[in-house]
């Protein structure tokens, strides 16, 4: 299964797009789960959603599940996502999954952290140590950061080139085509062989046990929620070889490639206009409020 295609250029029009690929139109298999990247996708990087994406959202929640997968720590999500969103009975229809999956966090009366797979202390140590050491071999260093430039996430240890706290406009201009990164990557790599080592957001590396993605994360949706590949669609910002949604798309997984968070917000739009018109087979007969 391939990236959806879209019909029309969603940043020189504000219509409603249809999505081609006719395995998410009528005929095709029940969509019952939609799951989006965090940065990049839903929100500019580390930036709280918009109030039109926070909207949409909640319109979504009113029809369909929706699951939201990123390479950031639970903080981001409530930092980026939940505080935007109006706290009801549709949260029953929310599952967060920060750190690529390695924690699942749903919807109980509360927010529930239902499971966290943490590294070990020896394995924190080496994974520092390490992007330290590329960091610095790479070249790519910068004089000024912004805030912490490594963050244990638990899970998963992140470097951020520029800080945790960088602007967005000093981050989209520092490595825009992810070279400098696959530099700092190449380096990496050998340095710790064990472990998995993917691109997000704007100025960061992630580093998790090995086989941790964005598929394992979806390989837990499946286990938790009992959702079947084809009944889930994704959007995302990176889904090329090296971006860390690429791995959604290779698990077999119906993809969007969207740009920013803007046409992420044309791409919910669709889906709700859809979900209207019958054109995407979907389970809820509830209507979009």
């Amino acid at each position: 299964m391939g990236s959806l295609g879209l019909f029309s250029d969603l940043r020189a029009s504000k219509a409603p797009i249809l999505l081609q690929d006719s395995r998410a139109i009528r005929g095709g298999p029940t969509k019952k789960l939609f799951v989006f990247d965090l940065d990049g996708t839903l929100a500019e990087s580390k930036s709280a959603v918009s109030g039109d994406v926070a909207g949409l959202l909640y319109d979504l929640l009113g029809v369909m599940k929706v699951a939201v997968i990123s390479g950031g720590g639970w903080p981001q999500f409530e930092r980026q996502l939940l505080e935007n969103l109006p706290g009801d009975d549709r949260f029953e229809n929310l599952f967060l999954l920060p750190t690529c999956g390695t924690q699942f966090f749903r919807f109980v009366g509360g927010w529930t952290r239902i499971y966290s797979e943490d590294l070990n202390d020896q394995e924190r140590q080496l994974i520092v140590s390490s992007l330290h050491k590329a960091l610095e071999q790479s070249g790519e260093a910068v004089a000024k950061i912004w805030g912490a430039a490594i963050e244990d996430r638990g899970s998963q240890i992140t470097l951020s080139v520029l800080g945790q706290e960088a602007p967005l406009s000093e981050k989209e201009k520092w490595d825009p085509d992810f070279t400098k990164r696959e530099k700092i990557a190449a380096i990496l790599r050998p340095l710790l062989p064990a472990f998995a080592i993917n691109m997000g957001g704007t100025t960061s590396i992630d580093v998790t046990k090995p086989g941790i993605d964005k598929a394992y994360g979806i390989g837990k949706l499946r286990e938790h929620l009992g959702f079947s590949l084809s009944e889930m669609l994704f959007a995302g910002d990176a889904i090329f070889e090296g971006g860390n949604d690429y791995p959604v798309q290779e698990a077999g997984v119906d993809s969007i490639q969207v740009r920013d968070p803007r046409e992420t917000a044309h791409v919910i739009q669709a889906v709700i206009a859809c979900l209207g018109n019958g054109l995407i087979q979907m389970t809820s007969s509830k209507k979009v409020s």
